[in-house]
């Protein structure tokens, strides 16, 4: 639990680097999740406000809360208007029926599922939604499946998304609807190395050890068929949305 709750709070030292090379997430996804209606939409572990673009960009009313408060700081440099407050799914710092709707991108599977899902019941008002939403580095492509290779010893027993959401589909309870999107970052090798060391299992390492894995990184966008000699990749991500409605 000791390293799990590390890893959860790993993001405030690499927010900056968060903000500029982590994908966002595609509208369509979005759209389902919500829908076309204005709401008053709860971005839970918000980061750096990745989801929180799209969510205004669709219309929607956005509060932003998220655990660390270097990476909503970024948010706020981005997006001064939207209302944020620093706090986590076990204990969300909003009134009773205060949102039509609570979603999450790359983060319910940090959240606890017995006391959030009490949370999220809480501050939704009578018929609103839950949405989970994670892009995936689609390795289906060549040199991002020897990335994922690469990585895999690193990324050990980060949980997959669809546990969690069984995990909340239960105690919520509520029914699951899946959507499939996908988008592309295009990005040089070196944002492709700096973003991976966003990424909780390198943030938390020493300097010698995160120096060893984007080192491996760096070797492998070097020497691959694919990547060699390139000045701009293409990096594809598989994006997964869920719509949990509460009964």
């Amino acid at each position: 639990m000791e390293g799990w709750q590390q890893r959860r709070t790993s993001f405030g030292s690499v927010a900056a680097d968060y903000a500029a090379l982590r994908p966002g997430y595609p509208a369509d996804a979005v759209a389902f999740l919500l829908g076309d209606r204005p709401l008053r939409v709860l971005d839970l572990g918000a980061g750096t406000g990745l989801l929180t673009d799209v969510l205004l960009a669709a219309g929607h009313e956005v509060v932003a809360v998220d655990l660390s408060e270097p990476m909503l700081e970024q948010l706020r440099v981005r997006l001064p208007r939207v209302a944020t407050a620093t706090g986590g799914a076990e204990a969300v710092p909003l009134p009773d029926a205060a949102v039509d709707a609570v979603v999450a991108g790359q983060a319910a599977h940090w959240f606890d599922p017995v006391p959030a899902a009490t949370e999220l019941r809480r501050v939704l008002r009578p018929g609103g939604v839950v949405g989970f939403i994670w892009n995936t580095r689609d390795e289906r492509v060549p040199w991002v499946r020897g990335l994922g290779e690469l990585l895999a010893a690193e990324a050990r027993d980060h949980e997959a998304d669809q546990s969690v959401v069984d995990r909340f589909a239960t105690e919520l309870p509520a029914t699951v609807e899946a959507f499939d999107s996908g988008t592309v970052q295009e990005l040089t090798p070196e944002q492709v190395v700096s973003g991976i060391g966003t990424r909780s299992y390198v943030a938390t390492l020493d300097d010698a050890g995160r120096d060893r894995v984007l080192g491996r990184v760096r070797d492998l966008l070097s020497t691959h068929p694919d990547t060699r000699g390139r000045e701009r990749l293409e990096l594809p991500y598989t994006t997964r949305a869920y719509r949990l409605t509460p009964r």
